[in-house]
């Protein structure tokens, strides 16, 4: 008699929650750097695993733009004061 086995489930995602959580943070502009850090945690986790994880792929770049966006405002925000100081 054949002795069949079940295929076996491919294994969940091991950075799949970590890179959720960076993501929502991510959004939220002031916890963006820790989003951007965990989403490039858990995106590094799942690369590993051999999973592609575009939770932790859209933290990355939301995480980014956010950083980016802070920068320009405080930037703007210098050059505005040492304008007004000067005139």
């Amino acid at each position: 008699m054949a002795n069949y086995q079940a295929t076996p489930q491919p294994a969940a995602d091991p950075g799949n929650t970590l890179g959720l959580v960076g993501l929502i943070l991510a959004i939220i502009p002031c916890t963006s750097t820790i989003g951007l850090v965990l989403s490039i945690v858990a995106f590094i986790i799942s690369r590993r695993a051999g999973f592609q994880n575009s939770k932790a792929l859209a933290g990355i770049i939301i995480g980014i733009v956010w950083i980016g966006l802070s920068i320009i405002a405080q930037l703007t925000g210098f050059l505005t004061s040492m304008m007004q100081n000067l005139f």
